[in-house]
Parts: structure tokens; C-alpha cells; sequence
């Protein structure tokens, strides 16, 4: 009989435990080539958090008709945005990985940090099998998602599940679900959007816009809708802002379900049919720049609101490598390590030879 569980890396008694950070984000294709968005797409849609539609409805649509007309004009949108590095998103996620683990290495914490993505590479599978080869066994998922979702926070622990469900010796893991509400992150936001009006002045409405879900999954207790607006009342309060000032709305839109709504491109167009001359945009559902907001809000939204009459358009960059959002996240990941032994024990001969030195000139004095 053929063992369920793939080979490891053999146990070795009395070795001390390593601690881990794997830090998970959507996921991007390779490449802006129709290939590459296709294999990325088809990996996206048939992750069943994401569209909940019976397998033999949903499926034949997908291979029949989404992928072949979708993957060539996705890939020409991801094509504007790519950069000679490669795709924003994933340079971004390196990015924050390397500087959390620097921000957490000046706390004091030795642990690894690596980073994943659900859909695509690196896959959160590989990043775990790595760590474990590299004897880890405390691992922190700290998700990129400050709102909670079943489409995106229960994806990632779905792909956790399978994962363990192969391995023979699992890992102790802890999982960051939300911190939509954490001050750390809100302040971040605050600050950044507070820093572009001080350079290009205050707008008229600003437009918080979030990725939308379909709206029956508000219906079926998804807390994802209650917790972009708590976001987004904060961030108001932060800024000042009375309500007649901001709206909250939800872009990205696919099929024709009813979604979350306003949505986000009608919001735009409103506006500028109602005579507000300048609308800013920011999106806090996104904590690193990506297709969503690079060219679904900073292009098409630009020219939506544009061609309306309105006569001036901000996109507020996502928080990225900004240092205040590091050190929140940081924050976040150093709250739920608690209670592992991710910091050097002084070691016990040094710790008494500075207690008889302390003694020793106690009494001298």
C-alpha cells in the first residue's frame, strides 16, 4: 500500500524549535502572456472559495467559455502594468517579506520569513515544504488580507489544511485572520493619504474602495462586508472626515450576481455627473499595488470619472513598503508569536557571572 504522505526530512531528537512567519498574498501570474494568465486564472476560478457554484455547472463554463475569451484581455490589463522586475505584486510581497523580517530580527525575534502566493508561485505547498526542510517547526500564516473573507482568508487556510493533511510530522501553526481594525495599520493608511494631500492638496470626496464579493456571502455570515466598513469609519475619523466627505465601494466585479454594493466605477461616474470637481481614491483592502488598483482604479477609474466631467483624479498608492505599515504588520506578527521562544535565552553561566559582577560592586560601593 502506497503512503498518503509525502517523504520529510528525517526527525532528529532534542533539536531546538525554529520559528517561522510565512506571509501569503493572492497570487499573480508569471507573466503578462495569454498562457501564463490562463494557468493563473484556472487555478484562481476553480478554487470553489471563490466562485460557489456546483462543479458541473461552473466547470464547463470555465474551460469552455471564461478562459479562452478572458486570459487574452487579462493578460493585455497585466501587460500595462508589468515591470522589468516582473509582476508589482510580487515584487511588492518580497519586498514586505524581507523588511518584516528585518523589522522583527530589530524586536529581538529570530524567526524566518518567507513569503507565498495562493494562486501561482510560490505556492504556499513549496514555501512550507521548504521551511520544513530547514527544520522549522512553528509557523505563523500572517495573511495580506486585513479584512477577513471565506474567498480569500479560508482560501489560505484551506491550502494550509491540504498541505497538513500530506504531511506526516505538522508543524504548530497559528493563523492571522484580520487586523482590519488594528490602530498600527489604520494609522499607516491614515498617514500615507495625509502625506499626498499635503503634497497635492485635499479633494473634494475621497472614495475608499474595497475588492467586492458577491453579496450573498454577507447573507451566509461572511464578516468581510462589516469589516471594510469598521476600516473605513476609522480611517474617516482618522482623517477628519465627516461622512458627506468619503464613500465607501466596492470594485472588481465578475458574472452578473448581485455584489457587494456601490460599486466602485457607478460611485466614480456619479460623482462627476454631480459637479465634484477632484475625487482620491485609496484602496485598504489591498496592502501592496497590483492589477486591481494599477489599472483597475488608477486607469479605468481615472478615465470613468474623466469622461464624466470631472476634472481631477488621484489614485493614493497602496501602503507597499511604507515604514509605519511595516511596523504595523510587524506589530500584528508579534502578537500572535506570543508565547513561542522566538527570542535568544541568555545563556545561563554569563547570566550568573553578571549577577556576582553586580553584587561584587554593590558591595564595593
Amino acid at each position: 500500500m502506497v503512503s498518503p504522505f509525502q517523504s520529510e526530512p528525517p526527525f532528529t531528537h532534542g533539536e531546538a524549535p525554529r520559528t517561522a512567519v510565512l506571509y501569503c498574498n493572492l497570487g499573480t501570474p508569471d507573466e503578462a502572456t495569454s498562457g501564463a494568465v490562463r494557468r493563473y486564472l484556472a487555478e484562481f476560478l476553480r478554487d470553489p472559495r471563490v466562485v460557489e457554484i456546483p462543479r458541473l455547472v461552473w466547470l464547463p463554463l470555465l474551460y469552455g467559455l471564461i478562459l479562452p475569451f478572458r486570459s487574452g484581455k487579462s493578460a493585455a490589463k497585466y501587460a500595462s502594468i508589468w515591470t522589468p522586475e516582473g509582476s508589482p505584486l510580487r515584487l511588492w510581497t518580497e519586498k514586505q517579506a524581507k523588511l518584516l523580517q528585518g523589522w522583527l530580527g530589530e524586536q529581538g525575534h529570530r524567526v524566518k520569513v518567507r513569503y507565498a502566493m495562493r494562486y501561482g508561485s510560490p505556492s504556499i505547498a513549496s514555501q512550507l515544504d521548504a521551511l520544513k526542510a530547514e527544520g522549522v517547526t512553528r509557523i505563523l500564516i500572517l495573511q495580506a488580507y486585513p479584512q477577513y473573507s471565506g474567498t480569500t482568508t479560508a482560501s489560505v487556510i484551506d491550502a494550509v489544511a491540504a498541505w497538513s493533511s500530506r504531511t506526516r510530522n505538522v508543524p504548530e501553526l497559528r493563523f492571522v485572520n484580520r487586523y482590519h481594525d488594528d490602530r498600527g495599520y489604520v494609522n499607516a493608511l491614515a498617514r500615507s493619504i495625509d502625506r499626498q494631500w499635503r503634497e497635492k492638496g485635499v479633494p473634494d470626496h475621497l472614495v475608499i474602495s474595497f475588492h467586492g464579493v458577491p453579496e450573498r456571502t454577507l447573507k451566509l455570515g461572511d464578516p468581510y462586508h462589516c469589516e471594510c466598513h469598521k476600516t473605513a469609519r476609522m480611517l474617516a475619523a482618522k482623517l477628519g472626515l465627516e461622512s458627506n466627505r468619503y464613500t465607501v465601494s466596492f470594485q472588481s466585479r465578475f458574472g452578473k450576481a448581485k455584489w457587494l454594493e456601490p460599486y466602485t466605477e457607478p460611485t466614480l461616474r456619479a460623482l462627476g455627473k454631480r459637479g465634484v470637481k477632484r475625487v482620491d481614491v485609496v484602496c485598504p483592502g489591498f496592502t501592496a499595488d497590483c492589477l486591481e488598483t494599477l489599472e483597475e482604479i488608477a486607469m479605468e477609474g481615472r478615465q470613468a470619472f474623466l469622461e464624466v466631467g470631472g476634472k481631477d483624479f488621484h489614485y493614493i498608492p497602496c501602503l507597499n513598503d511604507d515604514p509605519a505599515w511595516i511596523a504595523a504588520l510587524g506589530a500584528v506578527a508579534g502578537q500572535h508569536l506570543g508565547g513561542w521562544p522566538t527570542r535568544d535565552e541568555p545563556d545561563a553561566q554569563a547570566l550568573a557571572a553578571s549577577r556576582e559582577r553586580a553584587k561584587a560592586m554593590g558591595a564595593a560601593q
